[in-house]
């Protein structure tokens, strides 16, 4: 009986252990950026949570492949953890070969979702979602827009964009959204995709002038601009999201814990609040719920690149 008991007890110490020591979560993008900014709003209330140092560390590159190819190497105990966004899925639709597998990474859980708003310089005189699809149907593969890059999440909407639209654009690449957005302020683009974080201090000093929004729903900081969908091209959708990520063969039992704690702290009404400013939605999912999230972006990517011919650089 006693030792029944002490074994007991030790299974329940082992299961309740994790996390025992500093969690390392590897960003991959740029500090300052809507990625970077999501994970510093949730990591610190995950160390509180655990009462463990939740380090984050940035290792942009490759459109987020390298950072997900450090933690796909990385020892599957859940000390280790990526932080990406709906660029991971569009990288696994786009690249033919990645520096990781997608089997080498497992669906953890998703953090927040954003809209994208398009915008414009308002010396363009372009009032409206339909006045621009007017320009670009008089000057067909004349309008500008740019984006952070070929496979970019602005880059897949404006291409959906157009493609909804049946209109021509010229697609100008950028290392950033920050440097199309301040192209678009100079008059050198047409417009730009981008999200509501990024773009929202632009709009309002008057820089920028915003059309519409990608969700499917009126952003609660923009709620006077219409969506897309509202604007000419309905079942228009697009969104920005975040995600979790953990090496293969990570145990279920530290998976589902992630999970679980990612949903109670997004659930927290300071980070509500903290999000709510920066025009995210908090996300919650089992594993299980976000890996099927996650290869329905994936096939949604598919077909994306197959219609627009997207290639890789």
């Amino acid at each position: 009986m006693k030792f029944a008991l002490a074994a007991l007890l030790l299974f329940v110490t082992q299961a309740h252990a994790y996390p025992d020591k500093p969690v390392r979560v590897i960003v991959a993008f740029t500090p300052g950026g809507v990625t970077d900014i999501i994970a510093r709003t949730l990591m610190p209330k995950l160390a509180e949570l655990w009462r463990q140092p939740v380090v984050v560390e940035n290792r942009p590159g490759a459109g987020g492949s390298l950072a997900a190819q450090v933690v796909s190497r990385s020892a599957a105990d859940g000390y280790t953890l990526l932080v990406h966004s709906s660029g991971y899925a569009i990288n696994a639709a786009l690249q033919p070969t990645l520096p990781y597998d997608r089997k080498d990474l497992v669906d953890v859980a998703p953090l927040a979702s954003q809209a994208q708003v398009l915008v414009v310089n308002p010396a363009s005189g372009i009032k409206s979602v339909g006045e621009l699809i007017a320009a670009a149907k008089a000057k067909p593969g004349e309008v500008t827009y740019g984006s952070a890059g070929i496979g970019s999440g602005a880059h897949f909407n404006a291409e959906k964009f157009r493609i909804a639209a049946g209109i021509d654009l010229l697609h100008i690449p950028y290392k950033g959204g920050v440097e199309a957005i301040n192209d678009t302020v100079a008059g050198r683009l047409v417009f730009t995709f981008n999200t509501v974080t990024l773009a929202l201090p632009y709009i309002r000093d008057g820089r920028l002038a915003v059309l519409g929004v990608s969700s499917t729903q009126r952003s609660a900081l923009l709620p006077d601009v219409p969506t897309i969908a509202e604007s000419g091209l309905p079942g228009f959708e697009f969104t920005f999201w975040n995600g979790l990520w953990a090496p293969a063969g990570t145990p279920a039992a530290i998976t589902d814990q992630l999970a679980r704690d990612l949903a109670q702290v997004v659930a927290m009404p300071d980070v509500r609040e903290r999000l709510s400013r920066l025009g995210a939605e908090p996300m919650a999912m089992t594993p299980k719920e976000f890996s099927r999230f996650v290869e329905a972006e994936i096939e949604a990517a598919q077909r994306i690149v197959k219609v627009s011919g997207i290639k890789a650089q």
